[in-house]
């Protein structure tokens, strides 16, 4: 299997390239279960962060590394959009999401009691990869849709394009093949 040598934080990962289509490889990076490089790279994208008063991520891969930016900032508490409305959300606020990494169309949802919080709050979106960047839209526009001001956007990786990008924070750029 082809691999791609990630060095960030004073760690070194191994990346295994996947196929996504007949033209586009990726070095898939997963950071659910990497406690080490989670512990070690929230403390540098918090450092770089303006004042904010909520830490926003989409359901799954971004969580661990909204809770460990939260915990730094000592905020008492992060928000995850979800991908599927729960029992417990009322009158949940919606959007469309496309991503290069999930097939097909997918929601995020963001409970009106989360949608209540953030209400006029500065909130820092934040996710593992920033890549075509659709995910990323999507979630602003649902916080936006909730009344929340997006004050940064911020990943430990910017994947292909996204390293031009001067509106994202990000740690290191990594490449497509």
């Amino acid at each position: 299997m082809k691999t791609y040598t990630l060095n960030i934080a004073g760690l070194k990962r191994e990346l295994p390239i996947i196929k996504l289509s007949y033209d586009l490889s990726i070095a898939s990076f997963v950071i659910l279960g990497d406690t080490e490089i989670v512990r070690k790279t929230a403390p540098m994208i918090a450092k770089k962060l303006p004042d904010v008063d909520f830490i926003i991520t989409a359901e799954a891969k971004g969580i661990p590394l909204a809770y460990e930016i939260s915990r730094v900032l000592n905020l008492n508490e992060y928000i995850v959009a979800r991908k599927s409305i729960k029992a417990y959300m009322e009158a949940p606020i919606e959007v469309d999401v496309d991503s290069i990494t999930t097939n097909g169309s997918q929601k995020l949802y963001l409970n009106s009691i989360d949608a209540q919080k953030i209400k006029g709050k500065r909130v820092a979106l934040v996710d593992d990869v920033i890549s075509t960047g659709q995910s990323l839209k999507a979630l602003e526009t649902l916080v936006e849709k909730a009344g929340a001001n997006v004050v940064a956007k911020a990943a430990i990786l910017a994947e292909g394009d996204a390293k031009d990008r001067k509106d994202i924070i990000f740690l290191e750029a990594l490449p497509v093949f």
